[in-house]
């Protein structure tokens, strides 16, 4: 079911779909929001402006971040799911302003991570409502083809990238 070919993404992403070994993608997708928890479960609340370095995003910046990333695939994932073959823009996630308006470290961790959870609870009501050529269909997004799957796969890879991030550089 879910292994995207080569052709279904841009190269960029093959560093998130590389840390993607499952075969069927959904229990993956659907697990994440725990996993994130439980990764910052034991973090205090004022150890979420710490950043590891200047000029990189604090623990909380991370998680409004990985939300932000979110609901862009995931509106990418209904456009191409539907068959809407208008090509859709890129973003600049670094210097367009999403972290930098995000009001993350004014927020609690409970907060960020229940908005994560909810966002991708409905990503997975989504998910779960897509047959085997809704995961294949093709569009464009940020000058590139991609698929459905290819998208679903790179959100899972794209959380595990950032929580490796989190375990090696913030929480070790």
């Amino acid at each position: 079911m879910y292994k995207p070919e080569t052709t279904e993404f841009d190269p960029y992403y093959g560093k998130y779909l590389d840390l993607v070994p499952e075969s069927d993608i959904r229990v993956a997708y659907a697990a994440q929001p725990a996993e994130l928890r439980a990764a910052l479960n034991a973090v205090e609340e004022d150890r979420g402006t710490f950043a590891y370095a200047d000029g990189k995003w604090t623990i909380k910046e991370v998680i409004s971040h990985l939300t932000d990333c979110e609901r862009i695939f995931a509106y990418r994932m209904h456009r191409i799911s539907r068959g809407d073959t208008t090509p859709i823009e890129g973003f600049d996630q670094e210097n367009g302003g999403y972290t930098r308006f995000s009001h993350a470290n004014e927020r609690t961790f409970a907060s960020l991570l229940d908005e994560f959870d909810l966002v991708r609870q409905a990503n997975c009501l989504m998910l779960n409502n897509m047959d085997e050529a809704d995961l294949k269909r093709m569009g464009t997004a940020n000058d590139s083809p991609i698929s459905v799957r290819a998208l679903a796969g790179i959100m899972i890879g794209h959380v595990r990238h950032h929580l490796n991030i989190l375990k090696e550089r913030y929480l070790a």
